[in-house]
């Protein structure tokens, strides 16, 4: 016979009559109490019922943490910023487009424009949009102050669209350069203004998943315009299609921040607190609102209030550490000699044998995306300092590689 006990009565035997036509099978024992054993006799001390209610205390908190790591595991608290941020790393997409656009068709660019052979003017022509965006870059905090982040997006794709299709039309070395340094001028901007917008508008919780939203969109970019670069081999001015195809995505930029909402910071800033509660409540929930709110004005408030600071303090404790690790990162991250490979791994694939050097660097853009998508993954749970050992030590270890193996490079291209 199967016995329940109870919290305030004895514990009595169950009654024959209730178990006799019942077979064992479809006896069903409640879900709580489970402790169910049969009874010789009608001993039972109470000793046993603390037993009972100590070792189900333990069961009843695993349950509840087992319903919190539930409740985790369909957390979707970053889906109302997703739309946003992603309209936004958009912009990263044309950043990426432009990195690619010229790996594969500079030699029939430079052909076609008259400077076929000169490496140097090939070297300018590819990599002059960064100088714009260094100019770019220097004027978009003055911009964002003034109009907001929204406006800022909109009107950065004006010099985006104008140099695409400068560039699409040119007909000679001076129309290519005119067109790149316009696209560079809008790529600066956008470069410091998407991870400002991102982290003003996404939950603290999400920031670093959704912030590298912003490098999965410039490797897409690259991704896209090497392979679209791959018919270039065969068609001389399949070039133009591919700067006219990069006017696009500022078109719809454009549209998309028409539908995205402003930083809750930039609308404390001008004094637009209501806006900024909205926006905060419909996108970080309402316990967040007066936090935020608070956190905002206090930033706010203290800006520009330190007169006496001055760019010199960098260099003295206790930020000099700080500055030196973060300026040394981008550093050495640019040392490293990736945006070299983006640039002209066509060509170095096809001096080293390899019959066709668009696709091979198609592969390359293609490890960047699979490398931003782990750090996506990974970066609000194992941290930015352990990734960042990791990708360095990575780094590391296939430089040692190759440059342990040269000899066997140019056998190779040579056999070939």
């Amino acid at each position: 016979m199967w016995v329940a006990t109870v919290l305030h009565r004895p514990v009595v035997p169950v009654p024959l009559f209730f178990t006799s036509h019942l077979s064992p099978k479809v006896l069903l024992k409640p879900k709580t109490f489970r402790f169910g054993f049969p009874l010789p006799s009608l001993k039972l001390k109470a000793s046993a019922t603390r037993k009972q209610l100590q070792t189900q205390e333990p069961d009843n908190e695993g349950l509840r943490n087992q319903e919190k790591s539930d409740d985790q595991s369909f957390d979707l608290g970053w889906l109302p910023t997703f739309p946003h941020v992603l309209v936004a790393s958009m912009s990263n997409f044309l950043f990426g487009y432009h990195i690619g656009v010229m790996n594969g068709p500079i030699v029939s660019i430079a052909r076609e424009l008259g400077f076929e052979g000169d490496p140097i003017l090939e070297g300018i022509v590819v990599s002059i949009f960064i100088a714009g965006a260094f100019i770019g870059s220097l004027s978009c905090g003055s911009l964002v102050d003034k109009l907001g982040c929204r406006r800022t997006f909109q009107i950065d794709t004006i010099p985006l669209i104008l140099g695409a299709i400068v560039s699409a039309q040119a007909h000679s070395l001076n129309e290519i350069l005119l067109g790149r340094l316009l696209v560079g001028l809008g790529i600066g901007v956008n470069t410091v203004l998407v991870p400002i917008y991102i982290s003003e508008v996404a939950p603290t919780k999400y920031r670093g998943s959704l912030g590298t939203l912003s490098q999965i969109g410039t490797c897409l970019g690259i991704i896209f315009s090497l392979c679209l670069g791959i018919p270039a081999e065969h068609d001389p001015h399949w070039w133009r299609t591919m700067f006219y195809i990069a006017s696009m995505p500022g078109f719809l930029l454009a549209l998309g921040m028409q539908f995205t909402v402003e930083s809750p910071r930039w609308l404390c800033r001008v004094g637009d607190i209501k806006d900024a509660q909205t926006i905060i409540r419909n996108l970080w929930g309402d316990s967040e609102v007066d936090k935020a709110i608070e956190e905002f004005q206090s930033i706010i408030s203290n800006d520009g209030t330190d007169v006496n600071s001055r760019w010199m303090q960098l260099l003295e404790e206790p930020h000099s550490r700080v500055a030196f690790i973060g300026g040394a990162l981008f550093v050495l991250q640019q040392f490293a000699g990736i945006n070299g490979v983006l640039y002209f791994s066509s060509l170095t694939f096809q001096d080293v044998g390899i019959a066709s050097g668009a696709l091979a660097s198609l592969f390359v853009g293609l490890t960047n995306f699979a490398g931003a998508l782990c750090a996506s993954y990974l970066m609000d749970t194992q941290g930015r300092r352990r990734l960042l050992i990791g990708s360095y030590l990575g780094m590391v270890h296939i430089h040692l590689c190759n440059w342990s193996r040269p000899s066997n490079w140019s056998h190779n291209s040579r056999t070939q």
